[in-house]
């Protein structure tokens, strides 16, 4: 029987490397595109790798004339909100620019299929929460704007080229491969809980931004999504395309939130160290409450994240940071 070949493009990445790790130990054919500007080379199999930016349209078409793809998963984006609000030309060029130069070459190499990486940040700050699928977009920066333009092109695609697609919005990504090879190495890092173990090592405070939000503790409540569970709903929507499923979005979440304060204690839990930090002010654009409504995937694709413990994502993060410490030398 043949394998499934799906290319995975930023699968150097965070995300990326851990879905292109799950793809194959579940036995699909992978290809990974990434331009290792965020990427690290080291997460990706370099027999699997092509060094090509996606905006390098007829370098993309050489790589889909390599073998016969049947998927695409689109992680290649930049996804530092406050960077975005710096540098919004980078974002558009990068995010959308990038994306529609793939789809222009998955449209000539004859590829119908794509899992797009999309983000919560569509929806801006929600008028309800946890967010549904419905709720209209508002983003309230130019990442969560690049996404939302993205999102509108798929739709034309599927119109006038009948590339179908999926929209996974995710939440707080966080976590890492629980065989501990594989987590998160941002630079410069934005995401809470590698924050949190940067500062227990190197001794310099950590800043929460603001404690007087309308929440149990005054911190904000985010939905952290282990990014084991994310890279299966990944291969879930892509299942469900090659199965002959439309095109749909679909938001990507435990359903419940944890506030900073209550990260802050399970890391202080899971590493018996003491996290040092400072309150700062609100950042702006930063919403009280973030959680997902994911019932439509667990109902339409039979998802559940195996993850959802709070601890379990901590402990799986502390793991990698402990085996990728660089230790001193004698």
């Amino acid at each position: 029987m043949k394998r499934s070949c799906i290319l995975v493009t930023g699968g150097a990445g965070y995300i990326g490397s851990h879905t292109a790790h799950l793809l194959g130990q579940q036995g699909y054919d992978v290809t990974v595109v990434d331009n290792l500007s965020r990427g690290q080379r080291h997460n990706a199999d370099p027999e699997r790798l092509r060094v090509v930016d996606i905006g390098d349209t007829e370098g993309l078409c050489r790589i889909f004339t390599e073998r016969s793809f049947d998927a695409v998963i689109h992680f290649a984006a930049y996804i530092a909100v406050g960077e975005s609000m710096r540098l919004p030309e980078l974002y558009f060029t990068n995010n959308v620019s990038g994306s529609l130069s793939l789809l222009t070459a998955m449209v000539r190499s004859g590829v119908r299929h794509l899992v797009f990486s999309s983000t919560a940040a569509v929806y801006g700050m929600p008028a309800a929460v946890p967010i549904k699928e419905d709720a209209p977009y508002a983003p309230v920066n130019p990442y969560g704007e690049s996404k939302v333009m993205v999102e509108k092109i798929l739709h034309w695609f599927d119109v006038v080229h009948g590339l179908r697609s999926i929209s996974l919005r995710y939440f707080n990504a966080s976590g890492a491969d629980p065989e501990g090879k594989l987590g998160e190495e941002h630079e410069p890092e934005t995401h809470l809980i590698p924050l949190l173990f940067r500062a227990i090592l190197t001794g310099r405070p950590v800043t929460i931004f603001g404690e007087d939000y309308p929440t149990p503790d005054g911190t904000c409540i985010r939905d952290y999504i282990h990014v084991s569970d994310l890279a299966q709903a990944h291969i879930v929507a892509l299942e469900w395309l090659m199965g002959g499923g439309g095109s749909d979005a679909f938001n990507v979440g435990t359903g419940s939130g944890y506030s900073v304060r209550q990260v802050v204690r399970a890391v202080e839990e899971i590493t018996g160290k003491k996290v040092p930090y400072v309150v700062g002010p609100r950042r702006e654009g930063d919403p009280a409450e973030l959680v997902a409504d994911s019932a439509k995937l667990r109902r339409a694709l039979k998802w559940t994240p195996r993850y959802s413990d709070l601890h379990d994502i901590v402990s799986t993060a502390w793991n990698f940071e402990q085996k990728r410490k660089v230790q001193p030398a004698s």
